[in-house]
């Protein structure tokens, strides 16, 4: 597959992108729900790393995702909103016999979680990076919807209710996760008198990280029209802490330091309980997912991963346990 696939971006890359060919492509390991792969353009002279973004196989495009090409244009969108992004050189053509994709710049940087929150080389970085994260967010909120006319529109009452049907699908049942929708379902906030477009997994894990900060943010295959403060509860949740509880924000700062950059940034103020809200649902939300691979594991994809993810169920009522108590 790596050499039809390589041969046809040598190519796109002399019939689209003017320049001399492509070389070196390998599969790089990042990436759950889409194929990456990483390759060297020659242009200029030199020769510039690129990655192709592509849907499983080319074709296998989820019906509750934005798809490539969608994705493609919210990363123009959001650059041109002063979001940090990877520039889109190319979306594939169908002609290109490659499948839906699109190919963007290299992003120098670290995307794995783990280290993001435990490396010396960040160490400065982490001083700083949850108040960034919150700036960044504040400009992505100024992303207007009404260029995605065919994004979803998703209230709190919306998704509260959409992750209640599949929890009763699965027909396991879980104290903790009746206790928590009880406790979201009392609380659960109107519409926002403005939808704003949402990441919808704004996270540690989704952004590239180097000295300076945030450098890029990736995978906005969620996205969606909504209500802003789902990405700020996202980012807090605790299974994108990589281990280091203490620290709410990805692992690496503080809800308040978060909350600050996004209002000085031009968010609206942040309110706690709002924000609380958000990030019950959202470690409940991951807790469901994780709560449903097994269906997966013993059906279509019996893969490790998805046996491994499943029993994160259980760390996902601890952490609802302790945010309820809160």
């Amino acid at each position: 597959m790596r050499e039809e696939i390589e041969a046809k971006l040598d190519e796109v890359a002399r019939r689209r992108l003017n320049a001399s060919g492509a070389k070196d492509l390998r599969r790089v390991t990042a990436g759950a729900t889409q194929e990456l792969w990483r390759f060297e353009l020659l242009e200029d002279g030199g020769e510039s790393p690129i990655i192709l973004r592509r849907a499983p196989g080319g074709t296998r495009v989820s019906e509750n995702a934005v798809g490539m090409e969608g994705e493609a244009a919210l990363l123009e969108a959001a650059a041109r909103a002063g979001v940090p992004a990877p520039r889109v050189r190319y979306v594939l053509a169908e002609d290109d016999g490659l499948g839906h994709g699109f190919l963007m710049d290299f992003v120098e940087g670290e995307t794995l979680g783990g280290r993001i929150v435990r490396s010396e080389a960040l160490a400065e970085t982490r001083s700083f990076l949850a108040r960034q994260c919150g700036e960044v967010l504040a400009k992505l909120h100024t992303m207007d919807p009404d260029e995605f006319p065919r994004l979803r529109r998703q209230t709190p009452r919306d998704l509260l209710d959409q992750y209640k049907a599949i929890y009763k699908a699965q027909a396991w049942p879980r104290p903790v996760f009746d206790l928590a929708f009880r406790w979201l379902d009392e609380r659960c906030p109107p519409p926002p008198p403005q939808l704003k477009l949402v990441h919808g997994d704004y996270r540690n894990g989704n952004l590239i990280i180097g000295p300076d900060g945030v450098r890029a943010v990736l995978d906005w295959e969620g996205a969606h029209v909504g209500d802003p403060m789902e990405d700020m509860g996202w980012i807090c949740t605790s299974c994108w802490r990589f281990g280091q509880v203490d620290k709410p924000v990805g692992g690496f700062g503080d809800r308040e330091d978060l909350w600050a950059g996004y209002e000085a940034a031009g968010g609206e103020p942040v309110s706690r309980d709002h924000a609380l809200w958000w990030e019950v649902i959202g470690s409940l939300r991951w807790g469901v997912m994780c709560a449903g691979m097994p269906a997966s594991f013993r059906g279509p994809d019996p893969s490790v991963e998805r046996g491994v993810i499943a029993r994160r169920a259980s760390e996902n009522e601890i952490d609802l346990l302790r945010l309820l108590a809160n």
